[in-house]
């Protein structure tokens, strides 16, 4: 390549030290693209993070430490504020890039450093690292349309870990936000699509753990509803000439998303609570499919009245 823009690699962190974070850094570390800054910001951890990241002795690594935990957003935020590459990759610090990530994507932008969003496929991996599913980037040379489409149909994974943004554009439109920062990077991804230019990577080149979060996703259930219709007006928004397909294909969407979120709530109740509330939110249009139902058990108040408006709108369940 004849072109090498600066890329920040940035690791918002919190008390990982002793598990993931160390996975995250040497990913990040590993990559074959000569021109990269590593930029940790720790979130006033109380492990050994700042031991761990001294220890690395790599000039490379830029470490800032907050004297208290300024919130997931404010963290995200920062990392945007202090980055000095032309393009950002915001990597979780349980997650991992291969080592020819950042490599991939500026070879895909030509070197150039004006491209909006460079995306590639990610792996779902678990707790132990272990290969969950692999989705492919599948939507290359689509319009902004039916890129939101190819998400819903699962043609593209919507990750940080998988996106370089454009640094300046990313500041200029706000950093990463939502209303209750459940899309912030979504949000932001959507956003620097529309001003293009969006340089789609097909191959698989980053990793997204998954380890025990879909509880809390339960626990707020109501923000997360309130988000994903948020993110869906703005999506719809953005594509006035298929604003009716976009919806209609995006509620199926984030319903199930969500009824999948509050299945996971630990007691019958709480799912019972939890799956009333995404009905309500997407105001009955999508009710919840027959795996969700049997989350919550024969007998049930709620079963029996999901049963009930099958019956009565002859409704198909969706299927999960």
């Amino acid at each position: 390549m004849s072109n090498h823009p600066l890329v920040t690699i940035a690791i918002p962190t919190y008390n990982r030290a002793a598990s993931y974070l160390p996975i995250a850094l040497q990913s990040a570390l590993k990559q074959n693209y000569p021109e990269f800054e590593v930029l940790v910001s720790d979130n006033a951890s109380t492990d050994h993070t700042p031991a761990l990241i001294a220890g690395l002795k790599d000039p490379r690594v830029r470490y800032f430490r907050h004297e208290s935990n300024i919130g997931q957003k404010g963290n995200y935020n920062f990392c945007v504020k202090k980055a000095r590459g032309s393009y950002l990759l915001l990597l979780h610090d349980d997650d991992a890039i291969d080592d020819d990530f950042v490599g991939s994507c500026i070879q895909a932008a030509g070197g150039a450093s004006d491209a909006g969003i460079i995306r590639t496929g990610t792996r779902l991996i678990d707790a132990d690292g272990k290969i969950v599913r692999e989705v492919i980037n599948a939507v290359a040379g689509l319009s902004l349309a039916e890129f939101f489409r190819g998400w819903f149909a699962v043609k593209t994974p919507i990750y940080c870990c998988n996106t370089l943004f454009n640094t300046r554009r990313l500041r200029e439109t706000g950093g990463f936000e939502s209303k209750h920062f459940c899309y912030p990077d979504t949000m932001a991804i959507f956003r620097l699509a529309a001003q293009g230019p969006r340089i789609d990577v097909r191959e698989i080149k980053a990793s997204f753990r998954i380890h025990g979060g879909e509880a809390g996703g339960a626990r707020k259930i109501a923000a997360w509803c309130e988000d994903s219709l948020e993110l869906l007006q703005f999506m719809c928004d953005l594509v006035p000439e298929s604003r009716d397909q976009v919806f209609k294909e995006g509620m199926r969407f984030f319903s199930r998303a969500n009824y999948r979120r509050a299945s996971t709530a630990d007691a019958p109740w709480q799912r019972v609570v939890a799956i009333a509330k995404v009905m309500s939110y997407f105001n009955f249009r999508q009710l919840p499919s027959r795996h969700v139902i049997l989350q919550i058990g024969y007998g049930t108040r709620l079963y029996h009245t999901l049963r009930l408006l099958k019956r009565s709108f002859n409704t198909p369940f969706l299927r999960a």
